[in-house]
């Protein structure tokens, strides 16, 4: 999906009248939603990254936000990459990284607004590792307790993000 996403907003990018026969960073700005496991292992995100920078594939920097359960499927990050943060892999680009607590949306806001803002003045990509916690399974059939039940006792006892804001 990456490459597709990335794609589709170069050719908008060419759709607008304000560069003629170039793309116009400006007008589309792509979000790319990872999850943790997915970023850290999946090829087609270093692929990505890879192009980001060649003038054929350039759309003015990616807006890349991890979001980081802490967990792939059933498998613990520490079983599932040899990194310690799920977003290492974007530092070998030296792309930017800010770490937020999911449970903290002022504080997702004011990542939000970095990444804008850096890619608005540098037209690079950006990396919001959005860090929380999954409440629920994977998918309707995965009961989390089952394979976490320390981390699901610890998760259930949380409060939600509604109920710590408000």
């Amino acid at each position: 999906v990456n490459p597709v996403v990335l794609g589709v907003t170069r050719a908008k990018q060419f759709d607008s009248p304000s560069k003629g026969s170039r793309p116009d960073g400006s007008t589309v700005v792509p979000v790319i939603i990872h999850g943790d496991a997915a970023f850290a292992a999946e090829g087609v995100v270093a692929e990505t990254l890879n192009m980001a920078r060649l003038e054929g594939y350039h759309v003015g920097g990616t807006i890349h936000v991890i979001v980081n359960n802490q967990v792939g499927f059933t498998t613990d990050p520490r079983d599932g990459r040899s990194t310690y943060y799920a977003s290492d892999l974007a530092k070998g680009y030296g792309i930017p990284i800010v770490h937020v607590n999911a449970d903290d949306p002022e504080a997702c806001l004011a990542a939000v607004r970095l990444a804008m803002a850096y890619r608005a003045e540098f037209h690079d990509d950006f990396v919001i590792d959005l860090v929380g916690y999954r409440r629920h399974g994977h998918n309707e059939g995965d009961e989390p307790a089952y394979t976490q039940p320390v981390e699901y006792q610890k998760i259930d006892a949380h409060p939600t993000v509604q109920r710590i804001y408000s």
